[in-house]
């Protein structure tokens, strides 16, 4: 029994260190999910963006959040979450419901829930690491507003079908980037487990 002890002790601290975080891998089947998520925001275009050409709008999507390489894992890991969360609570109200097939709105809501259960334990990890205090440069805040600016735009357009069109687009655009923060975790996971 006592030799058991330094052993435990031992996985104990491996686990709240950079060896623990290696639990932490994006599930298997993100890339295939974030793609199926891109054919199914195409599939859900229901106008022309010509037509909407007079509603366009700049929100302002903010690209510094995007670029993995210059966060920490626990911060990357933050960002994708708060993507993807942004994402669903967007799409997934009576009016979205009203502007799209519902259908193929259960199924992005379907594959959006499962990226955000694979990302679960690698945001209850980072959250741990992560100083709570958002601040104005905080990539996290700087997305919450963005989406804010994307919801404030539907109001002021009445949730109207070229709103909505614009909007499809605008996180089309949005979700397409975070691959490239899915591939700035995986290649730091590497790193972590590379001698």
């Amino acid at each position: 029994m006592a030799q058991l002890l330094p052993l435990l002790t031992a996985l104990v601290l491996c686990s709240y260190g950079p060896v623990g975080s290696l639990g932490c891998d994006l599930p298997h089947n993100s890339a295939p999910l974030s793609r199926s998520t891109l054919v199914l925001l195409d599939q859900m275009r229901r106008v022309s963006p010509v037509l909407c050409l007079k509603d366009r709008r700049d929100f302002q999507f903010p690209r510094e959040v995007v670029n993995g390489s210059q966060f920490q894992k626990n911060q990357t890991v933050s960002v994708l979450h708060e993507m993807l969360q942004q994402i669903f609570n967007l799409l997934h109200t009576a009016r979205s419901s009203a502007a799209w097939n519902n259908t193929l709105l259960e199924e992005l809501h379907t594959a959006l829930h499962q990226q955000l259960q694979g990302l679960e334990t690698c945001l209850v990890q980072a959250m741990g690491e992560e100083d709570s205090v958002l601040t104005a440069d905080s990539p996290t805040l700087m997305l919450k507003r963005y989406f804010q600016r994307i919801r404030l735009y539907l109001d002021e357009k009445k949730h109207s079908g070229c709103a909505w069109e614009l909007v499809r687009m605008e996180i089309r655009r949005a979700f397409s980037s975070t691959a490239d923060l899915q591939e700035s975790l995986r290649s730091k996971d590497g790193d972590l487990a590379s001698p």
